[in-house]
Parts: C-alpha cells; sequence; structure tokens
C-alpha cells in the first residue's frame, strides 16, 4: 500500500503533458547554455578558466530551476486531499502517518531528481573542457541541491498541513522560499567587516541561504562581499542547518497527520457594532479599518464585484495591507535614516537598492495571489455561472475583478515611497533617478497584475493559475538576472543589457545607479516592454472571459 500510495503521488504529474514540455526543455536549455561557450578551435583551457565560469552559470541556473518548480508540488500536496476528502480515506488506511509523510516526501523528491537528472548532461560537458573537479565541484553542487530539495519539501509539507487552500499553501512557501534565500543576506551584506553580535548574527543568517552556500562552492565573488575574504565554512553550516530544519520540519508534519488535523475550532470573537459606545470609540481610534465591524451595504457608486472580492477572500484583506504598508514603510524610513545619521557607509545607491528589492519581491509575491485566479476561482467553484445570471454586463465583471486587485497592490507601492522621497531631498541630484525608480515600479505593479491575471484565466483551477503566474513573473524577473551574473564570461556586453531589459528590478537597479547595473542602459527598452506586455494581457483576459461567458 505503501507504493500505492508513492505511485499515485508521482504519476498523476508525470502524465501532464506539460511534465514533459518542461522536461524537455530543461535539457535543452542546458544543452544550449553550454554549446555557446563550447570551444571552437578544438583546444581546451589547461586551467579550465572557462569550464568553471560556465559550470557556476550553470549551477545558479540550476539552483533558480529548482527553486522556482519544486515548491508548489509538496505545498499542494496535503492541503488538496484536505479538500478533495482524500485525506481522511488515507488515514483509515493501516498506513500510519510516518509512512504517508515519507510517501509524499519520497515523490516530491523524485521529482526534483528528475529535473537534477535533465541537467546531467550539460555538467558532463562543463566536466568534458577540463579544470572541474568531479568531487570537489560538480560533486558537492549537487549534494547541495539535493540538501535544497529535501529541506523545502520538507517545508512545503509542513505549509500543506496547515494550509486551507492550495493557493495560500503555495503562496506562503513561496514566500518561505525568498526569505531563507535572498532576505537572510541583507544582515551579512551590512555588518561584515566588523566586529560584534550584529557581525555574528549575520554571518549566522547568511549560512541559511543556499545562494551564499552555492557562491562558496563554485568559487565566484561572495554575495555582497565588498571585496572583503571570510574563512566561514558556509557550505558546512548550511548542511547542519539544512539537516536540523528537515528534520524538525518533518517532525512537526507527521504529528499532524491524524484526524485533529481537521479542526478548525476557533473563538467566535465580539463584532465591534455589539460593544459599548466607549469601546467602539477605542477601536475607532486604533484601527483605521476595523475588521470586526460589520460591513456596511454597498453603495450604488461601487462596483459590487469588486467589493465582493475584498469581502470574500480571505488574502488580500485591507487591514492586513495597512500593516504591511507601515512595517514597510518604517523600515525604509530607518534604512534612510541610518545612512544620514552617518552610522553606516551603505551609500544612497545601496539603500535605494535594497528597497527596490523590498518592493518588487512584494509585488511578486502578491500580484499572482490577488489576479491570477480572478476567473479561475469563480470557474472551479461554479459561481461563474451565477455572475453571468446577475445584471451585471460583462465590461462591468473584469473591471471589478481587476480593481480589486490594482487597489491593494497601489498600497504596496506606498510602502517605500516616504524612503524615496527622502532620498530626493538629502540628495538633490538623484531626483531624476527616483522618479525613474517610482516609473519603474509602477509599470513592474500594472504588468504583474495584468500578466497573471491574462496567465491564471487560462486554467480551471486556481492553484495551477497561481503558480503558473509565480512560474512566468519569477522567470521574467530573475532569470534575466542570470545572464548578469554570466556577463564577459560567457555573455558580453549587449547580450547582458539585452536580457536586463526584461527584468523590472534590473531596471530599477540601473535607475537608482546600484553597483553593478550602472553600465547598463535599460531605460526606456524596460517601460516599452511593461507597457506592451501590461497592454497585451489586458486584451487576452477580456476575451478569454467573453469566450468562456459563451453558452457552453
Amino acid at each position: 500500500m505503501f507504493s500505492a500510495v508513492l505511485r499515485r503521488e508521482l504519476v498523476t504529474p508525470l502524465r501532464r503533458r506539460r511534465m514533459i514540455v518542461f522536461q524537455i526543455a530543461i535539457a535543452t536549455l542546458f544543452a544550449l547554455l553550454i554549446a555557446a561557450r563550447w570551444p571552437t578551435d578544438g583546444q581546451v583551457a589547461l586551467l579550465g578558466a572557462r569550464s568553471q565560469q560556465i559550470f557556476r552559470l550553470f549551477g545558479y541556473g540550476l539552483m533558480a530551476t529548482l527553486l522556482l518548480l519544486l515548491p508548489v508540488f509538496p505545498a499542494a500536496s496535503i492541503v488538496s486531499e484536505k479538500i478533495s476528502g482524500t485525506l481522511g480515506l488515507l488515514f483509515n488506511t493501516p498506513l500510519g502517518p510516518i509512512r504517508i509523510f515519507v510517501a509524499k516526501l519520497l515523490a516530491s523528491l523524485s521529482l526534483a531528481g528528475m529535473i537534477l537528472a535533465m541537467s546531467l548532461p550539460a555538467a558532463g560537458a562543463c566536466y568534458s573542457m577540463g579544470g572541474l573537479s568531479l568531487y570537489e565541484e560538480i560533486g558537492k553542487v549537487y549534494l547541495l541541491l539535493l540538501l535544497v530539495a529535501l529541506q523545502y519539501t520538507a517545508i512545503g509539507l509542513l505549509v500543506s498541513s496547515y494550509a486551507q487552500s492550495v493557493d495560500s499553501a503555495i503562496r506562503i512557501t513561496y514566500g518561505i522560499v525568498l526569505v531563507t534565500c535572498v532576505l537572510t543576506l541583507g544582515p551579512h551584506y551590512f555588518f561584515q567587516g566588523t566586529e560584534g553580535s550584529l557581525a555574528s548574527f549575520g554571518e549566522m543568517l547568511r549560512s541559511m541561504s543556499p545562494l551564499a552556500a552555492l557562491t562558496s562552492l563554485t568559487g565566484a565573488a561572495d554575495i555582497g562581499g565588498k571585496g572583503l575574504m571570510t574563512k566561514t565554512n558556509v557550505m558546512g553550516q548550511f548542511t547542519v542547518w539544512s539537516l536540523l530544519c528537515t528534520a524538525v520540519t518533518s517532525a512537526w508534519t507527521i504529528s499532524r497527520l491524524n484526524h485533529k488535523i481537521f479542526d478548525k475550532s476557533r473563538a467566535s470573537g465580539t463584532m465591534s457594532d455589539d460593544l459599548s459606545k466607549s469601546g467602539q470609540l477605542v477601536r475607532r481610534i486604533f484601527f483605521l479599518v476595523d475588521p470586526q465591524k460589520r460591513s456596511r451595504p454597498i453603495p450604488l457608486f461601487l462596483n459590487p464585484v469588486m467589493v465582493k472580492e475584498f469581502r470574500c477572500r480571505k488574502f488580500g484583506r485591507l487591514n492586513w495591507l495597512l500593516r504591511l504598508v507601515a512595517v514597510c514603510a518604517m523600515l525604509s524610513l530607518g534604512l534612510t535614516y541610518a545612512t544620514t545619521a552617518g552610522t553606516t557607509d551603505w551609500g544612497v545607491e545601496t539603500i535605494g537598492g535594497i528597497m527596490v528589492v523590498m518592493q518588487v519581491a512584494l509585488i511578486v509575491l502578491i500580484a499572482p495571489s490577488l489576479s491570477a485566479g480572478l476567473l479561475s476561482t469563480e470557474r472551479e467553484f461554479g459561481s461563474w455561472q451565477l455572475l453571468q445570471t446577475t445584471p451585471l454586463s460583462m465590461t462591468r465583471i473584469i473591471w471589478g475583478k481587476l480593481l480589486s486587485a490594482i487597489l491593494p497592490l497601489m498600497l504596496l507601492l506606498c510602502a517605500t515611497m516616504p524612503g524615496y522621497m527622502v532620498i530626493a531631498y538629502i540628495e538633490p541630484g538623484m531626483s531624476l533617478q527616483v522618479q525613474r525608480v517610482i516609473v519603474c515600479l509602477v509599470l513592474t505593479a500594472f504588468f504583474a497584475m495584468s500578466c497573471s491575471a491574462a496567465v491564471g484565466c487560462f486554467f480551471r483551477r486556481s492553484a495551477v493559475a497561481i503558480a503558473s503566474a509565480y512560474g512566468v513573473l519569477l522567470s521574467i524577473c530573475c532569470l534575466p538576472l542570470l545572464v548578469w551574473m554570466g556577463k564577459d564570461a560567457p555573455f558580453g556586453h549587449r547580450v547582458v543589457e539585452t536580457a536586463l531589459s526584461f527584468s523590472s528590478i534590473a531596471a530599477a537597479f540601473s535607475a537608482i545607479r546600484m553597483p553593478g547595473f550602472d553600465n547598463y542602459d535599460l531605460i526606456p527598452a524596460n517601460w516599452w516592454f511593461m507597457g506592451i506586455g501590461s497592454l497585451i494581457s489586458l486584451i487576452v483576459l477580456p476575451a478569454w472571459a467573453y469566450h468562456i461567458s459563451k453558452p457552453q
């Protein structure tokens, strides 16, 4: 019976046609990457500089592919069975929680192993070019990738056991990947080269990032190294952290695999309208948007579809978005204050780059969750036909759904605006750069919203729509940065500049003159790409909505 569960978990995704296309695309992509730098004169460099350069880029590309695609499968594994009602039947079998967990873990790891297997021919080609050690470099990189797959599979299964919907599980898992891979590098970037508890804390957090471990293995310059050398065994510390995290999350998930997982008891709470006048006044002072206040009737001037989206969805509620905006605003002001106070020597460009990363990460993380399921959620739960029976026109329905995604994103754009205003005030010469950065962020938010909505409208299930939207957005924003990492080896300046023109985060870095991006002229090429892409997406969405609204 254990093999039956494993077979079902593994065979179901492999039967899909898009999985076959994906496997062929992965093998072709890495093969083309190696062919771009294969020696044409029949000679191989004795020192292996070319093979090391291409293997470094190959390793980062393989890591990005793994982090981009793997979290979807474990994050949807348990919660999808909970929604479909098969998880309770699985608990009634003699398998037990340990074997159920191991079957799901092995199924996701098998998919990760399939991705790694598609890259073996390209890794073999790198090795044949000379200059690479089979164990010290290639073997350790693949060992790191296996640890990453094991860690994030266990984390995804834990998140899936707590989530109530597939889209929330995918969103939370991607958020954890973003925090542990990228944001953990921030403290080390600021406090390296100093002494004290903050520097030690930054060094410890850096060891939690697989990107830092991959950098130490490939011999590249340390991420955010500023030319400083470090003797820390990042790979060894990451191995300990990864195995410890896997053990803790696995035991935690196994303890939840019983019938208690279906219990959703919660306090009923008290509505603000039922409190005394003094209690209502106190909540009015402390809450700009009170989540416990009864909603009023929908005014005639508001779009009812937009109001329905705000009141029905669990993610993107206004009270939580306002708190998120407030936290980001205080963080951006704190960073700019630290620079102006002279306590740190980070530079205005560095602070602007940090705020760009923070805001683009928020947009890419939140936009697909808000807009990718605008049509697929209605079709999945059968409410699309109910919307068609209302006297609302199709144009008003689509506009109301788009407004429900546009307004929260506008709030997110306000998150770091105070920081940019302070930068423009303390450095008047950067006013034009700040304006360009703001334009880049506005176009990024609009493109992320429209592209996610256009991608998600082609699917009937919201989970698949959200996962596909995440894949498209992350590919557009992050994959050009891999080309940038291969600048001068193997890609020239023109190729790197062309690739970066598609990335909104690279365009914002170029506008703020972030070190490493100040030599590339990405504006207005990126603005044209974002504008045309948004326009095409806004044409595709209503066209497909009119198509599915016809009698079936």
